[in-house]
């Protein structure tokens, strides 16, 4: 294939320091660190701008982050990557997660699994993904996510398995 095969775009990402948001990060119970990136007082994380997603709710056990995909998260074959679906997946999930953690405590995650029922294109418009918390122990959180359009069709669902850090000394439950 030659250099000019196509007809080139160009994208620009910006993005602020992560590590201010990782500093408040541990000033705050995980609800209302994400509700301070929601109002905007805080940055979004690197990912989000890379990626293109937004959080539109954040409550206690439950986050919706919104994208809207575009020619830049297409693969090989014209299709929207399915790493955009994984990814936004993994992260509303998590973040639901996180919103029910306390001062001090993180996560990260051990297991995900994503089922793609549906291909999504650059016209297939905003798409909405659900994560909610299913079970919060001790060590151990599990989340459901469910990726759909603006009609609630169903483009992909999953879950995934965290473990959660907590500061010495404090309890959970198990």
């Amino acid at each position: 294939m030659s250099e000019q095969a196509g007809n080139p775009r160009t994208r620009t990402v910006t993005w602020k320091d992560p590590r201010e948001g990782a500093s408040a990060a541990k000033k705050l119970s995980g609800l209302e660190y994400l509700r301070a990136i929601q109002r905007g007082e805080l940055p979004a994380p690197p990912i989000a701008e890379l990626m293109g997603f937004t959080p539109v709710e954040v409550e206690e056990g439950r986050v919706v982050f919104a994208v809207k995909p575009g020619e830049h998260h297409y693969n090989p074959i014209g299709m929207v990557h399915g790493g955009l679906a994984a990814t936004l997946m993994d992260s509303a999930m998590g973040c639901a997660i996180h919103t029910m953690l306390p001062l001090g405590a993180g996560y990260t995650t051990l297991e995900l699994h994503v089922n793609y029922v549906k291909g999504i294109a650059h016209d297939t418009g905003q798409l909405l993904c659900r994560g909610e918390v299913i079970h919060l122990g001790g060590r151990v959180a599990t989340a459901q996510g469910r990726l759909v359009d603006e009609k609630g069709t169903l483009y992909a669902h999953g879950t995934t398995t965290c473990m959660v850090f907590r500061p010495p000394g404090a309890g959970g439950k198990e």
